[in-house]
């Protein structure tokens, strides 16, 4: 067996590339002795000097060998200098990448700094180069903007500029700047030459609308994020040619099948359909074949179309309170894709088998033409179950909705045995008026028509992935890898502070961090554990290697069910097209070797849909409170740094910050183990989780932010940990007590 110190260096050198077959293969193991170095590759990965990404074992802050970076500067040179787009901060500051020249034709476009290319990543002779890693770009991403966004207000000399990113400072516009730009405009600026004193100085280059206007706070985030949300004129030609998709080729007349949507109240479309029965297979006592329909977009999208590239350019459809930016114009979305009731319509479905237990015997995919019996709110599907059925439902309610449930009730035996992770996270919708204001803020009831179409869909994604699989095709699974060690140790170290612990040995399954859920449900320290367990999760990316999805506790995983909204989705009917023989649309050739680019770029795009939508529920709650300074509120701490602590309203989910310099009068040391800021005098303790009263005392609409200041009092620290504190604070060198702004200058010291 090779040495712990001999595997680590064949990992530092081929980053990104080793894998346990490729260790065995260069140091000659095989046989029993496979078994022990996988003994050792656990002890390292245990250690915390080694991890595993989708099979390929890496060091800690590692680059994976096909990354995205983003260009940051030139060098002396004149080559560019980059960073990993997506740098996990635990590993310190990001690894800096020299860009070397590409061989060939000339990229188009040309990368310049700012933008964002997919690379191949190689280590380097850090004394040859003075970087530790070269790269070489295949494809430039969609350029960032350049530009600042913020809002024009005139002044009697001219005009600020009041930035959309909190992070930026506002900037003077003389007259001769503003390029036609009126007060409360949002704009975009670009900065000139830098003056010695003052504020920075700008021009106006766009004038993108007016603040007052009905969707202004939802343009803030698509600007600032730069999504495309206008379609180009030949997409929109397109999709508007397009013919509805007739009986033929092969497809299956499912017309006959009262196949049923349960949606939102308000959506308008509608891309899955469900149906239920039990099994008169006598093999199968007490069993139920379950229907999942799916828009056939494949249909409609073909590769490589105007259609297709936008599709993937967006990613994802974005939905704001106020309007929804679609992944496709709404001619294919919302008409010709849209499961209506009582219209044809193509669509892949998948029939499932599964046992009284709730274990999926067997499945089948076809390429059908449907007619849905009927459109179904959550609301409405399940006051008919509960006994309330209304005129739509009624007639619907034996035939249709009583075998669904019953369906559900067989199939949650099977997911309860499966434990998904299991977190009580309730979620807040934010419900606009007609002036694009803020009309209410509730909490959805979560009914068991939302859970029964939940576990219908996974199901679904789950067989298509099984089916492909077997099939050998490729596919862009979604995958979701368990936490980090560094993310483990730090949720250890919280839990023990509550007299809770984390097993250390072993792979931890969802059903562990299950058993902690269950211990503190309905107690005081509910919502801080269910919290603080969600930020040990990783997230949740696309990828064609399959490592399995932890928090739903499954082997394979990918995205089927929502081909109007996801590109994902839309690859994988490609891929049960083509692999199953079902007619036109199917995956294109050559697209193994695009797929990791692809799966980079749907991530990206949902990670920014994901911010942009956060933005605007900030930006719109921020409004709504501008007239509100000095209320009161309560809420819970949902955040604890250095730099202060990040409180929730109870009465509208808002986050505001506190500064930590203006809580009470000691001085407080942020205690990460406790997720906590600590008086170091008064052992006074204000920790994640906490009911805190709170004073609003600012707000910046246009960033989104607001500012609080403490009401509450703390908790108290017992005597002893207080002790204990106060010796570990006074070996950082600071001091126990006393106000900041009590020390000379009035700032912290």
């Amino acid at each position: 067996m090779p040495s712990r110190e001999a595997i680590l260096a064949y990992i530092a050198e081929h980053p990104g590339k080793a894998t346990k077959r490729e260790i065995s293969k260069h140091f000659g193991i095989s046989g029993g002795a496979r078994i022990a170095l996988k003994r050792l590759l656990k002890e390292l990965s245990e250690d915390g000097l080694v991890e595993k990404h989708r099979k390929k074992l890496t060091r800690p802050g590692d680059i994976p060998a096909i990354t995205v970076l983003l260009i940051t500067e030139r060098d002396d040179d004149g080559e560019f200098v980059a960073q990993p787009a997506n740098w996990d901060s635990d590993h310190g500051s990001p690894l800096r990448v020299l860009i070397r020249q590409n061989r060939g034709k000339p990229l188009v476009p040309a990368p310049g700094v700012g933008d964002r290319v997919l690379a191949h990543v190689d280590p380097a002779d850090l004394g040859e180069t003075g970087f530790a890693h070269t790269a070489r770009i295949i494809k430039v991403l969609e350029k960032r903007a350049a530009s600042i966004l913020g809002v024009v207000r005139i002044t009697p000399g001219g005009a600020r500029i009041e930035p959309v990113d909190r992070k930026q400072k506002e900037a003077d516009v003389s007259p001769d700047d503003l390029n036609g730009a009126k007060n409360g405009d949002l704009v975009s600026v670009e900065p000139k030459r830098a003056t010695r004193y003052g504020l920075p100085r700008v021009r106006v280059i766009e004038v993108i609308g007016e603040m007052t206007s009905e969707k202004a706070v939802s343009m803030i985030a698509i600007h600032a994020h730069d999504i495309p949300y206008i379609f180009p004129a030949q997409v929109l030609e397109d999709a508007e040619a397009a013919k509805p998709a007739k009986l033929s080729g092969g497809r299956e007349d499912w017309r006959d099948i009262p196949l049923v949507t349960i949606d939102p109240a308000d959506a308008k479309d509608h891309d899955d359909a469900v149906y239920a029965e039990p099994d008169t297979d006598p093999e199968n006592p007490g069993g139920f074949l379950v229907t999942v329909a799916i828009a056939d977009v494949a249909w409609y999208v073909r590769p490589n179309s105007p259609l297709d590239r936008e599709a993937l350019k967006r990613g994802n459809s974005v939905y704001f309170p106020d309007r929804v930016v679609p992944m496709l114009p709404e001619r294919i979305s919302n008409d010709l894709c849209s499961l209506r009731e009582s219209e044809d319509r193509p669509a892949l479905a998948v029939r499932m088998q599964f046992t009284a237990e709730g274990k999926k015997k067997f499945h089948w995919f076809h390429r059908i033409m449907m007619r849905s019996a009927a459109k179904l709110s959550y609301q409405q599907a399940q006051a008919a179950i509960d006994g309330r059925p209304d005129d739509k439902t009624g007639p619907l309610l034996e035939p249709i909705l009583k075998p669904l449930w019953a369906a559900y009730a067989v199939m949650k035996r099977g997911r309860d045995n499966r434990e998904p992770l299991d977190l009580d996270l309730p979620e807040r919708k934010v419900i606009v008026g007609a002036d694009g204001a803020i009309d209410r803020i509730v909490v959805p009831e979560r009914l068991d028509a939302h859970k029964l179409i939940e576990e219908f869909m996974i199901q679904a994604n789950v067989a298509a992935a099984e089916t492909l699989e077997r099939k050998g095709s490729p596919l862009v699974y979604r995958v979701h890898d368990a936490p980090s060690l560094a993310k483990l140790e730090s949720l250890r170290e919280f839990l023990a502070t509550i007299e809770m612990n984390l097993p250390k040995s072993g792979n931890l399954r969802p059903s562990n961090f299950n058993t902690i859920l269950d211990r503190v449900k309905d107690s005081e320290h509910a919502a801080l554990v269910n919290e603080v367990v969600l930020r040990s999760q990783s997230q949740a990316i696309y990828s064609p290697e399959n490592i399995g999805h932890f928090g739903l506790n499954l082997r394979r995983y990918a995205h089927f069910t929502s081909p109007i909204r996801r590109y994902a989705d839309l690859i994988v009917h490609r891929a049960l097209i083509r692999s199953l023989e079902m007619g036109e649309g199917g995956l294109q050739d050559g697209i193994d070797k695009d797929l990791e680019a692809i799966a980079q770029e749907i991530s990206g795009a949902e990670r920014r849909a994901m911010a942009a939508e956060r933005e605007t529920i900030d930006r719109l709650v921020a409004h709504w409170l501008a007239d509100r300074i000095g209320a009161h509120f309560f809420g819970r701490i949902a955040g604890v740094t250095r730099a202060g602590l990040f409180v929730k309203l109870d009465e509208t989910g808002a986050d505001g910050f506190v500064p930590i310099g203006s809580i009470g009068s000691d001085f407080y040391q942020f205690d990460e183990a406790r997720q906590a800021v600590i008086g170091a005098r008064n052992g006074e303790m204000f920790r994640l989780g906490d009911t805190v009263e709170v004073k609003l005392v600012e707000v910046a609409p246009v960033a989104g932010a607001l500012r609080f200041e403490l009401m509450s009092d703390g908790k108290m620290l017992p005597k002893g940990e207080r002790k204990v504190a106060e010796r570990e604070f006074r070996g950082r060198g600071r001091p126990t007590g006393g106000s900041f702004k009590g020390r000379p200058g009035g700032k912290r010291r």
